[in-house]
This record gives structure tokens, C-alpha cells and sequence, in this order.
């Protein structure tokens, strides 16, 4: 266990070299991404169909990857080495966006990079610490904050340059970010526990098994989650198209730059979870705890209330008149807070269902999820075009709606089994 000697702010030093090399990895991720719509429809001229299709499969890609890269790296590479490849491969591709010919390549470069490395560095914190260790708790959650301010710097500086001074400018500061964080990995690696060398486990007894009715749960909550995700990923799409369009950005003398709206989320993010979770707290003191399903069907709701929300907003700009930047704030606000009570409480669920030895493969299954859901964003984002902006918030509404009424009916009939479950998980640093 480190001394106080050899700690920081409480905490192993090795804590915060893993924060902040996630941190720069989250600032390439999410400065890459803020520009990828506007690059593909501005400077490539691209169809807004093809373009939502490109982006809802390159997101969902970034989900798919750290399955197969974190069984690579657990059986062949081992974590730091998959980190370092995983992050080299990753700036590779965001310094390849500079060029309009190697586009698809480079998207394929940041995914299989980002295989590599999403899986590898959280894994690395349990290793910091001892077996009771307290510390490890709140080690996760400290972790977590790195994601969004990662997430939140990356538009206002990556968008900005992007914006007003090329593309390439934004896409070369988020290959930038990538080996900031692979410079403080490598020089930190002091500070790090010794790796063993990764070995193919050997045979155990069969682990315990999962029942139907469990399964049966999983499958509908993750259908479910498949078409949230749907109209939760357009923030990024179709929405990001809307707001550059129908949104008056000026503040006083000066235009915010579109991007900016994009730190909105991981900024609210930071600000909303702390209270959330102290109320959550407060509830659960006085036995008021609802199941996983239903605080997750309350969050899909919300995010359907936000679409609905925008549809007002979209509508009253029908004659031309464009919506004042103070909506999307507000857009964003009630997004947000149902976001937390979906994504995380999903994740969290899946991994307390967990079989004793099934437990990486359940949450993979999560993960799957995710991946499937981006896809579904991407083909609904592609209906941008057959439909008025407010009609098309309507159907992103209506499918956070029929989400919430899967993971009612989910909990309804299978509310015993989201109840059966382990202690809480170690939060994951999966993006909210």
C-alpha cells in the first residue's frame, strides 16, 4: 500500500498518471468527433445520409474494438504494451485526418487503436492498490472525472481551431492530445505496478450459469438500450447539423463556434453527478431504492422530454427565425440528467447479473449493446433529410419512449432477478 510519501493528494501516484493519460486520450476522441460531421458535409461533401451512416458506424466501432482489444490484451500483449501500441495507433490516425485521401483509413486507425487502449488502462487501477484497501471506492470515480474534462476541453479547443482556422488544424491538435497522454504514460511508468507477463488461464471448474429469466432480462434491456441509443447518439449527428443551422450562436459582438455546444454534455456531466448521486444517497437511507430497470426507463423518458423540448424549439423557428443559443443550454440540462440515470445504472446492472467467472463476458455484452445501438444512430440519423426538424425530434422523442416502455416491461417481468444482484460494481470509465 503507498505511504503518504509516495502519494498524491491521498490517492498513488499511478492514479494520476492513468487520469491524465485518459484524460488527453478523451480530449483526441471527442475533438476528432466534434469536427467529423462538419468535415464530412462541409470539406469532403459528402450526402448528410452517407455522412450519418460514416459516423454512426465509426462510433460504433469505438464500442465494438475494446472487446476483441482487451482479450488481446489480457492473453498476448499485456496492459502497457497495449496502451502504447494502442495509443501510437490512435494518434497515428488523427494526424492521418489531415489528409482528405486517407480519411477512411485513418478512421479505421483511431477505432482499432482505441480497441487497444479503452480496455487496458481502467484495468490498471486495481493493481495500484491493495486487497481492502479503502481507497479504491472513490479511485474510480477520481478516474472518471478524466473522461469529461477530456470531453469538455476537446470541442471548445480541437472545434475552435477546427472552425475558424481548417479542419486539419483541429484534427492535428487532436493527435497532439493523444501523444501528450502517451508521453505522461511513458514517463510515469515509475509510478505504475510491474505487469506480469499475460498467460492463457487454465481450465476451471464451469462457472456458475445464468437462468433464463436473467437472460431474458438482459436481452430486452439491451434491446431497449440498442434503440435509446438511437436518438440519445444524434447529439452528435443530426443535432449537431440542426444547431449550426437553426440556432442563433451570437453572444453579444461574438458568434460561439457550433462545436462549443458539444462540451455542454461531459460539462454537465461533472456538474450534475455529485448532487445526483448525494440525493440517490439520501433515498436509499430510507429504504427508497427503485430497480435498476425502472430508474433506467425514468432516464429514457427524460431524454425523450428533452427531444420534445427541442421539437418546441425547432417549430417556433419554422418561419425562419433562428432559436437562441439559451435552449440549447437548456436541451442540454434535461438531457443530460437523464442520461444518468440510463447509461451508467445499464452498465452498473450487467455487471452486478454477472455469473462468477462470466463477469468480463457479461459486460462485453454491454458493450454489444453499444455497439449496436451506434449503428441504429447512424441509420436514423440518415432520415435527416425526409423530415422537418421538429418532426424529426418527434421521432427521436418516440423512441426514447418506446425504450422506456421496453425496460418498464422488462423490470415487470423480470423485476426479482434486477434485484438479485451483487454489490456495486467499481464505476467503469465507459462515456456515459
Amino acid at each position: 500500500m503507498p505511504t503518504q510519501s509516495n502519494s498524491w493528494f491521498g490517492q498513488p501516484r499511478g492514479l494520476t498518471i492513468l487520469f491524465l493519460t485518459n484524460m488527453w486520450e478523451q480530449f483526441s476522441y471527442y475533438g476528432m468527433r466534434a469536427l467529423l460531421m462538419y468535415y464530412m458535409t462541409k470539406q469532403l461533401l459528402l450526402a448528410q445520409g452517407n455522412a450519418s451512416y460514416i459516423y454512426g458506424t465509426y462510433t460504433a466501432c469505438a464500442y465494438f474494438t475494446p472487446i476483441v482489444g482487451g482479450a488481446i490484451a489480457d492473453r498476448w500483449l499485456g496492459k502497457r504494451l497495449a496502451i502504447i501500441i494502442g495509443a501510437s495507433v490512435m494518434a497515428l490516425g488523427h494526424f492521418m485526418m489531415a489528409f482528405e485521401p486517407l480519411f477512411y483509413a485513418a478512421l479505421t486507425a483511431i477505432a482499432l487503436g482505441n480497441g487497444l487502449f479503452l480496455p487496458s488502462l481502467p484495468s490498471q487501477i486495481d493493481d495500484l492498490y491493495e486487497r481492502g484497501d479503502p481507497r479504491v471506492g472513490w479511485a474510480y470515480n477520481v478516474y472518471y472525472v478524466g473522461v469529461n474534462i477530456g470531453g469538455f476541453l476537446a470541442p471548445l479547443i480541437c472545434g475552435t481551431l477546427g472552425e475558424l482556422y481548417g479542419w486539419h488544424y483541429g484534427f492535428a491538435a487532436a493527435g497532439f492530445g493523444m501523444l501528450a497522454g502517451l508521453v505522461i504514460y511513458l514517463f510515469g511508468q515509475r509510478h505504475l505496478p510491474e505487469q506480469r507477463a499475460p498467460v492463457v488461464r487454465e481450465a476451471k471448474a464451469p462457472a456458475r450459469g445464468m437462468g433464463w429469466r436473467t437472460v431474458a432480462m438482459l436481452v430486452g434491456v439491451a434491446l431497449a438500450v440498442t434503440l435509446f441509443r438511437g436518438a440519445y447518439e444524434q447529439a452528435g449527428n443530426s443535432f449537431a447539423l440542426w444547431a449550426e443551422a437553426g440556432v442563433d450562436r451570437h453572444a453579444g459582438a461574438m458568434v460561439v463556434p457550433v462545436t462549443w455546444f458539444q462540451s455542454l454534455n461531459p460539462l454537465l456531466v461533472m456538474l450534475m453527478t455529485p448532487p445526483l448521486l448525494a440525493w440517490w444517497t439520501r433515498r436509499a437511507a430510507r429504504g427508497r431504492v427503485p430497480a435498476p430497470t425502472a430508474r433506467m426507463a425514468q432516464g429514457a423518458l427524460i431524454v425523450a422530454a428533452a427531444y420534445v423540448l427541442l421539437a418546441g424549439v425547432a417549430w417556433n423557428g419554422g418561419s425562419g427565425v433562428q432559436a437562441s443559443w439559451i435552449w440549447l443550454i437548456l436541451f442540454f440540462a434535461v438531457y443530460t440528467f437523464g442520461e444518468l440515470h440510463i447509461l451508467p445504472t445499464g452498465l452498473g446492472l450487467f455487471a452486478r447479473l454477472a455469473p462468477i467467472g462470466l463477469g468480463a463476458t457479461t459486460v462485453a455484452s454491454w458493450y454489444l449493446a453499444t455497439f449496436a445501438g451506434n449503428l441504429t444512430a447512424g441509420f436514423v440519423g440518415s432520415l435527416w433529410s425526409r423530415f422537418t426538424p421538429p418532426g424529426f425530434f418527434l421521432m427521436l422523442a418516440g423512441l426514447g419512449a418506446v425504450a422506456a416502455l421496453l425496460l418498464r416491461l422488462s423490470g415487470a417481468a423480470f423485476g426479482r432477478e434486477s434485484s438479485e444482484v451483487r454489490p456495486d460494481p467499481k464505476p467503469s470509465d465507459e462515456s456515459f
